[in-house]
C-alpha cells in the first residue's frame, strides 16, 4: 500500500529498479510513472523528486545499464594482447550475456528511443561502453593493408550490429526458437567470417 508522506531510504534507486521491472514485463513505453510509483512504494508526487518524467526515468535506467554493459565489455577484451577472433568473440559474448541477464536495462537502452545524449552522464556512459569495440578494432586495423583498411570505427560499428542483430533474433525473443544454433555460435560464425573477409583470419582458421 502506498503510504502518504513516505521517505524512502534510496527513493531514486527503488524507482529505477520498480521501473526496470515494469519494462521487463511490458516493455519501456508500457508503463506510466505512477505505475512506477505504486511499485516503489511512494506517492506519484514523490517521483517528482528525481524525475520529471517517464523518458528521465527511462533514461537513468539506460545510463546504469550502459555502465554494466561497458564493465562487461572491458572484462571481457581484458587481459594480454588477443587474437583478432578472441577479442571480438569475447566481446560478442559479453553481449548477449548482458543481453539475457539485465533485459530491463537492454529494453532502455535500445528499445526504449532514448537517445544516448540525452543526458551529458547517459552520454559518457554510452560512450565507454563503445570505447571497447573502437579500442579492439582499431588495434585490429593496423593488421590490414592500408590500401584496404576501412576506418576503424566502421567495422567496429559492423561487429556491433552482428551482436545487436544475434541478440535480437535468436537471443531474446521467441524466433530464436527457429535456429538450430546457438546464439553464441551463429555470433562466433559470423564475426569470423567478417573478419576473414578483412584479412584477419586466415582462410581456415
Amino acid at each position: 500500500m502506498i503510504k502518504q508522506g513516505y521517505h524512502h531510504g534510496n527513493l531514486k534507486q527503488a524507482l529505477v529498479e520498480a521501473a526496470l521491472r515494469l519494462i521487463e514485463e511490458r516493455g519501456p513505453t508500457g508503463f506510466t510513472l505512477s505505475e512506477a510509483a505504486k511499485q516503489a512504494g511512494v506517492t506519484p508526487a514523490a517521483v517528482y523528486r528525481h524525475f520529471e518524467g517517464r523518458e528521465d526515468l527511462i533514461a537513468e535506467c539506460a545510463r546504469q545499464g550502459y555502465a554494466i554493459f561497458a564493465d562487461l565489455m572491458e572484462h571481457a577484451y581484458a587481459g594480454g594482447t588477443p587474437s583478432a577472433l578472441a577479442a571480438f568473440g569475447a566481446t560478442g559474448r559479453a553481449y548477449l550475456a548482458f543481453a539475457r541477464r539485465h533485459p530491463g536495462h537492454y529494453m532502455a537502452m535500445f528499445e526504449a528511443g532514448i537517445s544516448p545524449n540525452r543526458t551529458p552522464e547517459l552520454a559518457v556512459a554510452s560512450a565507454r561502453a563503445e570505447a571497447v569495440l573502437s579500442r579492439a578494432a582499431e588495434l585490429l586495423s593496423r593488421h590490414i593493408p592500408a590500401g584496404r583498411r576501412p576506418p576503424a570505427a566502421m567495422f567496429s560499428a559492423h561487429v556491433w550490429a552482428l551482436s545487436h542483430g544475434v541478440v535480437e533474433l535468436y537471443a531474446r525473443t521467441a524466433p530464436g526458437t527457429r535456429s538450430p544454433y546457438s546464439a553464441e555460435d551463429l555470433l562466433e560464425s559470423g564475426i569470423g567470417i567478417y573478419l576473414r573477409g578483412l584479412g584477419l583470419l586466415p582462410p581456415d582458421a
